[in-house]
């Protein structure tokens, strides 16, 4: 094991800058696929006639099918329709279709989680239906929801290294060309590489936290 040749400053660049590609997508991922996850969640509570239906079918075929096979999808798939995507893209999209449809599944949960006798008090006192969604659920719905959405980016994240398949050049990526060169320096790289998604994913943790005792 060659810490000192493994970890040196142009090794740890390397790393950092393969660093920067896989937050740059899992930030760009968790953005999107939280508003979509939000909308979704929201139509499907609403039990709006066939949308929701047909939404409920979407999101159990997405979040039952592997998120490798999504990527490959939309790395190889589409370009045979006529949709040739970028790697960074291909692989936000997959990121953005598999956990928009888990964020949904959770969003809708915490909206269910609100007792009845709220809204129908809203509903009594003249709220309509969309403000007491606004007003009422939504906001109680999203405190509750603050510990599985966190863990839910946490998890995308994670998830961000199986870009590697498509040879983004995002950290994972970036370790295995490093490894390539010399095999003492597989340890020492697989280390530190565990370490930074350690600290991104540890602080999520901890914000996670501070905001559920905030809101408490």
């Amino acid at each position: 094991m060659d810490f000192i040749g493994a970890y040196s400053p142009v090794h740890f660049k390397f790393l950092l800058e393969g660093f920067a590609v896989t937050l740059e997508v899992a930030f760009i991922s968790i953005a999107l696929s939280f508003a979509i996850g939000i909308i979704v969640g929201v139509l499907r509570y609403g039990q709006i006639p066939v949308v929701s239906h047909i939404l409920a079918i979407l999101v159990e075929v997405i979040r039952n099918l592997p998120l490798l096979l999504i990527i490959f999808f939309t790395y190889f798939a589409l370009p045979e329709i006529g949709f040739k995507l970028d790697k960074l893209y291909a692989a936000i999209l997959a990121l953005v279709i598999f956990e928009s449809a888990m964020l949904s599944e959770i969003v809708r949960s915490g909206l269910n989680s609100i007792e009845k006798g709220q809204i129908e008090a809203a509903r009594s006192s003249g709220l309509t239906y969309l403000q007491t969604l606004w007003h009422i659920v939504l906001p109680q719905a999203l405190r509750r929801m603050v510990p599985p959405i966190v863990g839910q980016f946490i998890s995308l994240l994670k998830d961000t290294s199986l870009a590697v398949v498509i040879a983004l050049p995002e950290l994972m990526n970036h370790a295995q060309i490093i490894n390539g060169r010399n095999v003492n320096y597989v340890i020492p790289i697989f280390l530190l590489v565990a370490i930074m998604y350690f600290v991104v994913n540890y602080s999520l943790s901890l914000l996670s936290r501070k905001l559920e005792y905030k809101h408490r």
